[in-house]
């Protein structure tokens, strides 16, 4: 099982993490949890998303979401387009914090990567303490456990707008969730951008009318 900042339990930690952040189309979506049933078997098979069958990642998000305090949010492409993906992700941070602090006073917020914007709770009035940890989706459970929420959130957004939208499939974005593929390049290239691309990622921006 990957660690707890606290092996106590004393404190009340949540780990945060994204996906899709790199991708040409689509949201970023991003993830909190502070697990609260650490005796379930499952808890042992809780690990970074990527590293994870899609059933695998399927089963251990409805464990997460019924043994956990947690936020998902999932900030627009063209939130993206207005102020940067980082930028956007960070907004996604503090929205997650935001819904959390409601529900329990967090003692430390662990994130996965290098940037975090200074959490204030305003409930407890007070900055909360916070680390970055360069893979950290490989060292906390609670950062692994938002990097599953995180993506099959994700997964589940892209693979419900393409059966809504057949067109999408031209992309092939029911298999690449919006990464930059050689299929959907080609797409791209054929069929130019659509509504849900980042228009100002490369190579989206080269093809605005």
């Amino acid at each position: 099982m990957l660690k707890k900042y606290d092996n106590n339990g004393e404190l009340n930690e949540i780990g945060i993490d994204e996906a899709g952040r790199g991708c040409l189309f689509g949201p970023v979506c991003v993830a909190a949890v502070s697990l609260k049933n650490f005796d379930d078997k499952l808890v042992n098979d809780i690990k970074d998303s990527k590293k994870l069958s899609e059933k695998k990642r399927n089963i251990l998000y409805d464990f997460i979401i019924n043994n956990s305090e947690y936020s998902i949010q999932i900030i627009s492409h063209e939130k993206i387009d207005e102020i940067n993906i980082l930028q956007a992700t960070l907004e996604g941070m503090n929205l997650c914090c935001d819904e959390i602090d409601k529900k329990l006073d967090i003692d430390i917020i662990l994130v996965d990567g290098n940037h975090f914007p200074v959490y204030f709770s305003s409930k407890q009035d007070k900055f909360i303490k916070h680390e970055c940890v360069i893979n950290g989706d490989n060292t906390y459970i609670n950062i692994a456990a938002a990097s599953i929420l995180a993506k099959v959130t994700r997964d589940r957004y892209i693979v419900d707008l393409c059966e809504k939208d057949e067109n999408l499939k031209r992309y092939e974005l029911h298999k690449n969730k919006g990464y930059g593929t050689k299929k959907h390049m080609d797409g791209i290239k054929e069929f130019g951008i659509v509504e849900g691309h980042r228009k100002s990622f490369k190579p989206c921006c080269n093809y605005i009318n």
